[in-house]
């Protein structure tokens, strides 16, 4: 598979605010009225899949279609839009570039370049396809987390630094639009629950497979059973396995109670009868978005007590597989090099389940 059979965003392509923010009814109402009647501000920080046209020369040969899709969280996109159309207490923001620009759910690198050569000697020392610790330096990874190639490195100090500046150039069009829109939302849905009391809560939506990718492009490697997801979603604040503070110096980014009823607001709206569906931080704790809004939330503590305004962040990392159904996933196990077609059913009755989830969670608090 050669480059003209990816995805690409078309050279000069700049997103804007209004494109990537998504609310109920916009013909009628306002972004300033969706905040008010808000509560749930969403963002999808790897839902992007098409890659800048300004970047295609840097993708590795060895890409395909299959490998370019399943290094993002695309499913999340669709589910996340239409669950914005039918919810009037959610608005939503949609990172329209992939990861590989720059992943938005890592701290931003004070010194790209520098971590960026740091994961390319990781992954030269590691050796080609073969596993390598990227902790520290992945937020624009040179493999996907099967190891398989994305980028095409220069050899010449003065190409790495065309590769990097290409990287900076490009995300400015689309992945910053999306961190300052979403900064930008946060801060005026904080605003008004300030000024108003009631709750806001930044819920930063993912997907995972269970299982990682062959040469052969069969998503079908189960992953070790500590990795693995539960079968409908894992919401993460931090915490240990009952949402409770495990690390005083990481403490949650939303109430351990809160967090609980959440869960079972989920297994209620997505109709699950076996508890262990919907799991609290496991695998994965949360990452940077919630962590960023955590601290920010923890800051304004006293403020916000005395405002009347219950402040939370929590990151939900579905697994893929079931996003996507069964039959889609049946594809994705066998070798192959494209991605699967969506099913617009399925997105909608995610969607609504999501909206299912959200609303017991409001009704129970």
């Amino acid at each position: 598979m050669s480059a003209k059979d990816l995805d690409f965003i078309p050279a000069g392509t700049v997103y804007t605010a209004e494109q990537i923010t998504h609310f109920a009814d916009p013909d009628t109402r306002n972004l300033e009225q969706a905040i008010v009647e808000a509560d749930l501000l969403v963002s999808t920080p790897h839902s992007g899949a098409a890659i800048p046209e300004e970047l295609a020369e840097f993708i590795s040969p060895e890409l395909t279609r299959r490998l370019q899709y399943d290094f993002t969280d695309v499913a999340t996109a669709a589910i996340v839009k239409r669950w914005a159309e039918i919810d009037p207490r959610i608005v939503a923001v949609v990172n329209p570039h992939p990861r590989l620009v720059r992943d938005p759910n890592r701290p931003k690198p004070a010194d790209v370049r520098g971590d960026l050569k740091a994961a390319i000697e990781r992954v030269r020392a590691a050796g080609a396809w073969n596993p390598v610790d990227l902790s520290g330096v992945d937020a624009i990874r040179p493999v996907t987390f099967s190891f398989f190639p994305i980028l095409q490195i220069p050899s010449s100090d003065a190409g790495l630094q065309r590769l990097v500046d290409a990287f900076a150039e490009a995300a400015e069009q689309g992945l910053g639009v999306y961190e300052r829109t979403r900064d930008a939302l946060t801060e005026q849905f904080v605003a008004h629950g300030l000024a108003n009391g009631g709750t806001f809560t930044r819920l930063s939506f993912h997907d995972t497979m269970n299982t990682t990718t062959t040469r052969e492009g069969a998503v079908n490697v189960a992953r070790a059973s500590k990795d693995q997801l539960p079968s409908v979603v894992a919401l993460s604040n931090r915490g240990d396995a009952l949402g409770e503070e495990r690390d005083p110096q990481d403490p949650p980014t939303m109430q351990p109670a809160a967090i609980q009823r959440l869960a079972e607001a989920h297994r209620e709206g997505f109709e699950v009868n076996d508890p262990g569906s919907v799991q609290l931080n496991k695998p994965y704790l949360g990452s940077q978005e919630i962590r960023a809004d955590g601290a920010r939330f923890r800051a304004l503590s006293a403020d916000a007590a005395a405002a009347g305004l219950q402040l939370g962040a929590v990151q939900a990392e579905f697994l893929r597989e079931f996003l996507l159904g069964a039959a889609a996933t049946a594809i994705l196990h066998e070798p192959g090099t494209d991605w699967i077609v969506e099913d617009p059913e399925h997105i909608d009755a995610i969607a609504h389940a999501c909206k299912r989830s959200w609303d017991a969670f409001r009704d129970a608090s």
